[in-house]
C-alpha cells in the first residue's frame, strides 16, 4: 500500500488469500482451502490536494489549477499488479510465491508560485510583481518502476478453543525498472516579470538540487507508456515484510468445514516494505549541485516550457552557468516506503463485520532517495456470507482527505474503489479502481 490503501476492504476480510497476504503474511495460515490461485489482479490509485474530481469535467486549466492557493502542491500516482500467484497450505504453515509490478509518479510539496511559474513560464500567475520564495524544505518530482517476486512463509503458534496466533514473513527480490528524481531543496529565490518580454525570470536564487535518473523514465516521467516500458529490470535488491495476527475465536459450528477462520476479533501487525534496491543502467546519473543565480544574473523560465525529460533540464541549466557539481554517483540506492500497519477486524452480528486500519510512514518523502508512502486510516462494515461479500470503506489519507468507496466479491472475482461514492457526489480529490480474480480448491 503506498497511496490510497490498495484493495481497500478486501485486504481485511475473513475471506484470507494471497491479497490478505501482501497485507500481513502472518494471515495466509488462515486460509480456508489448501491451495490458492490469484489468477491477477491490479489497483490504481491517483491522489492530490489541489483538484477535485469536478475540476476534470470542467473547462478550467488543469495546469493552473494545481498550483493555486498557498499550500504545496502534493500529488501521488501509483499501480500495481499481481502476476499469477499460488499459495498453499500444509498442517501449521502457509507458503506462496506473489511477482508483482509496481509504478509511481509523485509530486512532493512543490511550491505554488515555483511550480506555476516554471509549467507555464506565467508572469500573469505572479500578477505582473516579484514573487519571494523561501523553503526550508526539499521539493520533489519523481517517478519509478520496479518488480519484484515474494516468497512468503507463514506459521500457527498457538490454536486451542480460543485463541490462534500466527507468524509470518515475506521476503521479496526487486528488480529495479525505471527511475527519475528531480529535487529542489532549500529552495529561496525571487519570480519576477521580465518588463521588455512579458516572461517569467527566476533572481536572487540558491538551491540544493538532485537530479537522477534510471532506465525508460530518463527520456520522459509524465507519459503512461513511459511506466509501462520498463517495469521488471534485473535483480539489484532485496526487502522484507514481518506480520504477527491475533484471533479471538467464534463458538465451533457443527459443520467443521464452516469453522475455518470464524473469529469474533481479527488483530493483524505488519511492518512492510523494509529494504533497497539499486538502479545499474548505462544511462545511470545521480548528480547533487548548487544552484546560484546572484546580483544582475537572471534564468528565463521560459525555457522549461514543453520539456519532458531530465537529461534536458540539466543541459538547460549547466548552459546557463548556474549549477556547481557537489556530487554524482553512475549507480545508486533508493529506499523503499516503509509502512508500520495496524488493523482489527471485529464481528459485530453474524455476516456483519466492521474493520479499523492504521497505516504510519516510517521514513521521509523527502529525502531524494525514498520512494514515498503516506499515513492512512480507514473504517470498513463488511457483510459477508462466504460466496458473496460487499464492503464500504471510509478513508482519511494524508494527502486528499475523506474519501469513502464500496467493492465487493461474487467468489474469486472483486471489483471495488475506495473513493468512488466521495468522487461522485462530494467533489473528492482521490479516484481509485482494484479488481482480479482468484480461486481456492482442496
Amino acid at each position: 500500500m503506498f497511496a490510497q490503501e490498495h484493495f481497500s476492504g478486501l485486504n481485511t476480510s475473513s475471506q484470507v488469500g494471497i491479497m490478505t497476504a501482501t497485507l500481513n503474511p502472518a494471515e495466509l495460515v488462515n486460509m480456508k482451502h489448501k491451495f490458492q490461485i490469484n489468477v491477477f489482479s491490479g489497483s490504481i490509485n491517483v491522489s492530490n490536494n489541489k483538484i477535485g474530481f469536478s475540476d476534470l469535467t470542467s473547462n478550467k486549466n488543469l495546469e493552473s489549477l494545481i498550483f493555486t492557493g498557498s499550500d504545496p502542491v502534493n500529488l501521488r500516482a501509483d499501480a500495481e499488479f499481481y502476476l499469477p500467484s499460488i499459495a498453499m497450505k500444509y498442517k501449521k504453515f502457509a507458503f506462496a510465491i506473489i511477482p508483482k509490478g509496481n509504478a509511481k509518479l509523485d509530486v512532493v510539496d512543490v511550491d505554488t508560485h515555483l511550480g506555476d511559474a516554471i509549467t507555464n513560464a506565467a508572469a500573469n500567475s505572479i500578477f505582473g510583481s516579484a514573487t519571494t520564495v523561501n523553503n526550508n524544505y526539499n521539493q520533489r518530482v519523481n517517478g519509478t518502476t520496479w518488480g519484484e517476486i515474494g516468497f512468503t512463509g507463514a506459521m500457527n503458534i498457538v490454536n486451542n478453543a480460543t485463541h490462534k496466533i500466527n507468524i509470518g514473513t515475506t521476503l521479496k527480490m526487486l528488480f529495479p525498472g525505471s527511475y527519475a528524481n528531480l529535487g529542489l531543496d532549500k529552495f529561496q529565490g525571487t519570480i519576477v516579470t521580465n518588463s521588455i518580454t512579458g516572461q517569467a525570470e527566476l533572481r536572487n536564487t540558491t538551491a540544493n538540487l538532485n537530479i537522477a535518473y534510471s532506465g525508460g523514465l530518463t527520456n520522459s516521467f509524465t507519459n503512461f507508456n513511459d511506466y509501462t516500458k520498463s517495469v521488471f529490470g534485473g535483480l539489484n535488491g532485496f526487502s522484507g515484510d514481518i506480520g504477527v495476527n491475533y484471533q479471538w475465536k467464534d463458538l465451533p459450528e457443527s459443520n467443521p468445514k464452516k469453522n475455518s477462520n470464524k473469529y469474533k476479533l481479527n488483530v493483524g501487525m505488519s511492518i512492510k516494505n523494509i529494504g533497497s534496491m539499486t538502479f545499474k543502467d548505462d544511462n545511470n546519473s545521480s548528480k547533487n549541485y548548487l544552484l546560484q543565480i546572484q546580483g544582475t544574473q537572471s534564468l528565463n523560465l521560459n525555457q522549461f516550457q514543453n520539456v519532458n525529460s531530465l537529461p534536458q533540464i540539466e543541459t538547460i541549466l549547466l548552459n546557463s552557468g548556474y549549477l556547481i557539481e557537489q556530487n554524482k554517483e553512475k549507480n545508486f540506492k533508493v529506499k523503499l516506503p516503509t509502512t508500520f500497519n495496524l488493523y482489527a477486524d471485529v464481528k459485530l452480528i453474524p455476516k456483519f463485520f466492521i474493520s479499523g486500519l492504521i497505516q504510519q510512514k516510517i521514513n521521509n518523502n523527502s529525502s531524494n532517495d525514498q520512494i514515498t508512502a503516506q499515513n492512512i486510516i480507514s473504517i470498513t462494515p463488511r457483510f459477508d456470507t462466504g460466496f458473496f461479500e460487499v464492503f464500504a470503506p471510509f478513508n482519511n489519507t494524508q494527502i486528499s482527505g475523506f474519501s469513502s468507496g464500496i467493492g465487493f466479491r461474487v467468489g474469486g472475482f472483486y471489483l471495488g474503489s475506495g473513493s468512488i461514492i466521495t468522487a461522485l457526489i462530494n467533489d473528492s480529490k482521490q479516484g481509485d479502481i482494484y479488481t482480479g480474480y482468484r480461486f481456492s480448491f482442496l
